[in-house]
């Protein structure tokens, strides 16, 4: 029997967020925005989605009269995103 894939972590952007996020301690904006490959607006609802279901933490703070965000991933955000992993290693033993 298969365990369903998480849901929020099927989308590739939140998916590229939470992977990077288990490499670093925190990462900015800036960083995901390029590394996603995503607009600002589409990065700001897809880490809403992570930081609500509790798999990331999101941190504003000021650098030089500009704003700064930076993420960083949650242990739930860990649990999630390995158990997501482990699930599709179990399709890829599906025996028909």
């Amino acid at each position: 029997m298969f365990s369903p894939l998480d849901k929020l972590l099927v989308n590739p952007t939140r998916l590229m967020i939470v992977a990077v996020l288990t490499k670093v301690e925190n990462c900015d904006f800036n960083y995901l925005k390029k590394i996603t490959k995503t607009t600002q607006g589409n990065l700001s609802i897809q880490l809403k989605k992570l930081k609500e279901s509790g798999y990331i933490s999101i941190h504003k703070s000021f650098e030089n009269n500009y704003p700064k965000t930076s993420c960083s991933i949650t242990k739930t955000g860990v649990k999630a995103f390995e158990g997501h992993f482990e699930n599709l290693k179990n399709y890829q033993d599906l025996k028909l």
